[in-house]
């Protein structure tokens, strides 16, 4: 017989059930912090660039200094960058460039803090689900237990009457 599928007598759980209940309450992960490494310097410029770039304000900025580069270009107030405004794209395809990998760098890290959350979540959801399911069985035994016990109290008052009416 395989010991992993060896059923206990009081529930129908295998051993590797019990292991895994016993394993996750020593690790209490409902009051364990998901630990994350500090951000390096790397990631921290990488978040703040994030948080700047994907604000309101700097849309709002951005427009406003486009528009003004336009029509101060346009209108001939300074002649830096005439007409289709290939020093403009220039700068653009620049920021572009080098926004668009911070970005990513910023929310791969994101998504490896996400994932840390979710394996504690599933690992505090399945601690539950466990101990749940153990109430379920222990409350299941008592009242099998119980029945037992009126049962035989039943079937002894039973003789008892009987007895009693083979006297009369």
């Amino acid at each position: 017989m395989n010991n992993a599928a060896h059923k206990h007598p009081i529930t129908s759980w295998t051993d590797a059930d019990h292991q895994c209940l016993t394993d996750l309450r020593h690790i209490k992960p409902a009051r364990k912090k998901t630990h994350v490494a500090p951000p390096t310097i790397g990631q921290k410029v990488a978040d703040a660039v994030a948080a700047l770039v994907g604000s309101w304000g700097f849309i709002l900025l951005q427009t406003a200094l486009i528009a003004c580069w336009i029509g101060l270009n346009l209108f001939g107030i300074i002649n830096l960058d005439p007409f289709p405004f290939i020093l403009l794209n220039l700068l653009l395809s620049f920021q572009a460039a080098y926004t668009a990998p911070v970005i990513m760098m910023s929310q791969n890290r994101q998504s490896e803090i996400d994932r840390r959350r979710a394996e504690n979540d599933y690992a505090v959801n399945l601690k539950a689900e466990l101990e749940i399911e153990q109430l379920h069985q222990k409350i299941d035994l008592l009242r099998e237990q119980e029945i037992l016990k009126l049962t035989q109290i039943i079937e002894q008052m039973s003789a008892q009457i009987a007895q009693l009416a083979a006297r009369k």
